[in-house]
């Protein structure tokens, strides 16, 4: 790979990595499973660059690979044993001014959707992102009118699990 090559995929990666970051906190449970989540996406990332077309934004392609990725490692994943939430037993010093309210909601947010299939998860982290449904239907490979169908089937679902 050139040099010039290296340097444009550097840029790109260091101007888009919070993209590899959320994805890595939807399908991942602790830091360690995080971190390395991460080097596995930027891993795939940097083998699948030269092939980059630019047909589409760098950011939507970024999001397939790290979604595929993830989603592929996810299912491997669910063979092995599991381990114990870092969060749970993590030690919190909280400031009088600290409001952990906004905190407690994405983490019911989060639990919820990580309740959903992997498809499902991934729709919901672009539409989240504020992706518009064709991007969202390019990124995943379905139609506009399917993205459509399967956001207002998740939210149904997502309600459900939020208030039982």
């Amino acid at each position: 790979m050139t040099k010039d090559l290296e340097h444009q995929f550097v840029t790109e990666l260091e101007c888009n990595q919070n993209i590899v970051h959320k994805v890595c906190t939807l399908y991942t449970n602790d830091r360690d499973s995080h971190n390395d989540l991460f080097q596995e996406i930027t891993i795939q990332l940097w083998k699948a660059y030269p092939k980059f077309r630019g047909e589409s934004k760098f950011s939507t392609w970024m999001y397939r690979v790290a979604l595929n990725t993830a989603i592929t490692l996810y299912r491997k994943s669910k063979k092995s044993i599991p381990t114990q939430d870092y969060e749970s037993v993590m030690f919190k010093i909280t400031a009088d001014e600290y409001d952990p309210t906004e905190e407690q909601q994405l983490k019911l947010m989060y639990n919820a959707v990580r309740q959903l299939g992997d498809v499902d998860k991934a729709l919901v982290f672009l539409y989240l992102e504020d992706k518009d449904y064709r991007e969202i239907a390019e990124t995943l490979g379905i139609t506009e009118v399917n993205a459509r169908v399967k956001m207002n089937r998740i939210k149904n679902k997502l309600k459900t699990i939020l208030n039982p």
